[in-house]
């Protein structure tokens, strides 16, 4: 898996990097040298649609555990930074979450459950940005041939999303439990049945906690939807001003490239053609799209990279302890 991650991030790179030098590198470093300290900005901005997911995502611990508002940011900004910056297919992210968070005193069955609710959430809510981008990438852009595919893309992604989150209430631990030991046999006999049932019904009881659901669902979509306010940011700095309803299209379209692009890296490679696409569908000058795919790769650097670091020295401290 880690093999395949690694062939795939290497071939992604090579795919932007020369997306970048077509685009006219010295229209695109001439466009960041323009943004100067802006990018900075544009990095840190990320602080606001983190936060309000992260506040969402703590309104589902279950109860008497309470975690405060800024070590749940703290735990969110160290599972984003694994997921973009690490060959983890976007899901050793979650597994470095659970273990801050039992760190940090949750029971291991409630970080589980409420870490697998709030990813669950999370991928509806890019569906539904990406739904809400496609509607309005198909008024302003006529074209119909890309918004046919666009469309087939949702028709194909719903049903994938409402088995992911149907699967969680019939006892989704209980059904990789089984899995497991029918393909593997003796080697995975030893699985505990009891370990999978109990982490299903901590998922079941998450769920039945209605208004708390529906506050985390709103929460992350607002996130997803704030993070349009780093594209509006950078073009801004770079001095070719988009429209708020604009960016959120680009960020809307962006995310739901990344998304089908998982299994790569950092999505490397399909995140900048997709800037360089769909930007120039909107309006945007090629040198200058992929001025904003660069931006973005300087965001994870700027703003992510602090986060593993972070990460490592805590994990040393508690090696170095024990």
């Amino acid at each position: 898996m880690f093999r395949w991650a690694t062939l795939l991030g290497l071939l992604g790179l090579a795919v932007a990097t020369a997306l970048i030098v077509w685009s006219g590198l010295d229209l695109v470093l001439q466009a960041l040298t323009q943004a100067g300290w802006g990018l900075v900005v544009v990095a840190l901005y990320n602080v606001i649609p983190l936060a309000v997911s992260s506040e969402g995502w703590r309104v589902l611990v279950p109860g008497k555990t309470r975690l405060s508002s800024l070590r749940f940011v703290y735990v969110m900004w160290v599972r984003a930074a694994v997921n973009n910056l690490m060959p983890v297919a976007r899901i050793g992210g979650e597994i470095a979450a659970v273990r801050l968070l039992t760190a940090y005193g949750m029971r291991k069955n409630a970080a589980i459950a409420i870490t697998l609710v709030e990813l669950t959430l999370s991928v509806v809510a890019v569906f539904l940005c990406v739904g809400f981008g496609v509607v309005l990438f198909a008024f302003y852009v006529n074209d119909e041939n890309t918004t046919m595919q666009l469309g087939w893309g949702l028709v194909v992604s719903a049903p994938l999303i409402a088995a992911f989150a149907l699967v969680q209430r019939i006892g989704f631990f209980g059904l990789l439990a089984r899995l497991f030991r029918l393909a593997f046999r003796e080697k995975w006999r030893a699985m505990a049945v009891g370990s999978a049932a109990a982490l299903d019904r901590a998922v079941s009881t998450v769920y039945r906690r209605r208004w708390r659901v529906l506050v985390c669902g709103a929460s992350q979509f607002a996130g997803w939807v704030l993070g349009a306010g780093e594209i509006w940011l950078a073009l801004f700095f770079v001095g070719h001003p988009f429209s708020l309803l604009e960016s959120f299209m680009l960020e809307s379209l962006i995310q739901g490239a990344a998304s089908m692009a998982f299994a790569v890296p950092g999505a490397l490679g399909v995140q900048e053609a997709g800037f360089l696409v769909f930007g120039g569908m909107l309006g945007l000058p090629r040198d200058v799209a992929a001025a904003l795919a660069v931006i973005r790769r300087c965001r994870d650097l700027i703003f992510y990279a602090p986060a593993l670091v972070a990460w490592q020295i805590e994990e040393g401290k508690k090696l170095f302890e024990r």
